[in-house]
């Protein structure tokens, strides 16, 4: 008795399920280019979190003075403190536009991995709300009267905290979808989660202040990224699949 060959292989053509492995990453970009469309429609939800840190920051000096000391100390809380409500102001619609029009329902029916779609839909959050702050930061830390290594420092720190932040932001939507007053119960579950972010990330600007290495602090920012991105997605797509039921 012989053994039967796949026709697939019969035939000289490779098994369906490769080039399916292979387009997932293609998938997932085309879900991350799909939400920058719809963002470049709506201007005012990405720009609305960057024109509040920047605005927040600018209250700071007119409310404590013009001490470049008195400013320098500050600089690191405010600056993590602004970003983090930043933030804040629009993760909370980063489903429920999907769960009105009813294209959650078939992102859970659907064939590809919902653990995808989400990572995808939180970096094309991040790229709208977080990259900006990224950016920003320079200009702020210069503002505030930071050294140069601070800044960077500063940079550093928000590059790695800001992606973390908007995980646990998809991850406080996700559970928040569909009931009422979601928003206050966002800010409920994502702030707690997100204190050791903000202690890690301010606490290497202090530490370039004082002259001392902030390595120790941004190996912290970098595990708890590390950390979140292994967790957060999965518990996101859970979360999505029990707000729908």
């Amino acid at each position: 008795m012989t053994a039967r060959v796949p026709a697939s292989l019969a035939e000289g053509r490779a098994d369906p399920v490769v080039p399916a492995l292979a387009t997932l990453p293609a998938r997932r970009l085309g879900v991350i280019a799909r939400d920058l469309r719809v963002a470049g429609r709506q201007r005012t939800a990405w720009l609305l979190p960057l024109a509040f840190f920047v605005a927040a920051l600018s209250l700071f000096p007119l409310g404590l003075g013009a001490d470049p000391t008195l400013l320098r100390r500050v600089a690191p809380g405010v600056v993590w403190v602004c970003a983090l409500l930043s933030m804040m102001l629009s993760v909370n619609q980063m489903f429920s536009a999907d769960l009105a029009d009813g294209s959650l329902e078939q992102m859970l029916i659907g064939r590809r991995s919902l653990v995808g779609l989400v990572a995808g839909r939180v970096l094309a959050q991040w790229l709208l709300s977080g990259g900006p702050l990224v950016l920003v930061a320079p200009l702020a830390g210069l503002a505030f009267g930071l050294s140069g290594h601070a800044v960077g420092v500063l940079v550093a720190s928000l590059l790695l905290g800001t992606p973390v932040m908007a995980m646990l932001g998809a991850l406080g939507a996700a559970l928040a979808l569909g009931l009422r007053n979601g928003a206050a119960l966002v800010f409920l579950l994502v702030l707690p989660l997100a204190m050791p972010a903000l202690v890690f990330g301010s606490g290497a600007v202090v530490a370039a202040l004082n002259g001392e290495p902030a390595g120790a602090a941004l190996s912290l920012l970098g595990a708890l990224l590390i950390l979140t991105a292994l967790v957060a997605p999965p518990a996101t797509a859970a979360a999505l699949r029990i707000s729908v039921e």
